[in-house]
């Protein structure tokens, strides 16, 4: 822990976008009043877990082709993980929604040291979530979100996630700060074009981890592909 967090220590948990963090507009509500008497106060806003089902009217498996913009939602309906469409103006600005960005379940595992997260999914631009997922990042291309898929995949990041979640709950900023931050850009002191196992050896060599601690993680952490 020591090697990791230090007083230059960046947290990766400053990519992390909550699982509440994309909204619903006030829109909705002008074209459809009778959706208020389906949510309480607190939840107007929410793009909850439920939506699809809550609101079915507004959201649809395939693109309208009715000249409207739309955006896509990223979510769970029977117990399958699927996208639909909804107008944009149903949804408030957000800073990753026209940004490439990584999904991640807000919930995952048990909270046991070394367990895999459960698919984490690249998200192209003009697609947000609902509050199932998290995201990290904001980024102008393609390539910076891939390369945050693969650090998450990599047995150091969930080491170093590890240190604090110890519930299936991944949600808040406070579980990943000792995630450290990494350049994600092709600019990075790490070569994000090698495999998940050669980009972790990077990782042990970067923050100067001996042979017992590479071995207690490379034995304790499953891989991910």
């Amino acid at each position: 822990m020591n090697k990791v967090v230090t007083d230059t220590f960046q947290s990766f948990s400053s990519l992390l976008f909550g699982n509440s963090s994309y909204k619903l507009s006030n829109k909705l509500y002008v074209d459809f009043p009778e959706f208020e008497n389906r949510v309480s106060k607190a939840e107007k806003k929410s793009i909850g877990s439920n939506i699809f089902e809550r609101f079915s009217e507004v959201f649809f498996d395939e693109k309208p082709g009715d000249g409207k913009e739309y955006i896509q939602i990223y979510g769970r309906e029977n117990s399958s993980r699927i996208f639909k469409w909804i107008k944009r103006e149903y949804v408030e600005n957000h800073d990753n929604l026209e940004k490439w960005k990584v999904f991640v379940p807000g919930a995952n595992g048990s909270g046991a040291l070394g367990e895999t997260l459960s698919t984490p999914l690249i998200g192209s631009p003009l697609i947000g979530g609902t509050q199932t997922f998290i995201s990290f990042g904001a980024f102008d291309d393609s390539l910076e979100a891939e390369n945050v898929l693969k650090y998450l995949k990599t047995k150091f990041a969930r080491t170093m996630l590890g240190t604090l979640k110890i519930t299936q709950n991944n949600k808040t900023k406070e579980v990943w700060k000792n995630v450290p931050l990494q350049d994600f850009t092709s600019d990075s002191d790490i070569d994000w074009t090698k495999s998940i196992p050669e980009i972790d050896q990077q990782l042990y060599a970067k923050y100067k981890l001996d042979e017992k601690e590479i071995s207690f993680i490379e034995e304790k952490v499953k891989a991910m592909d």
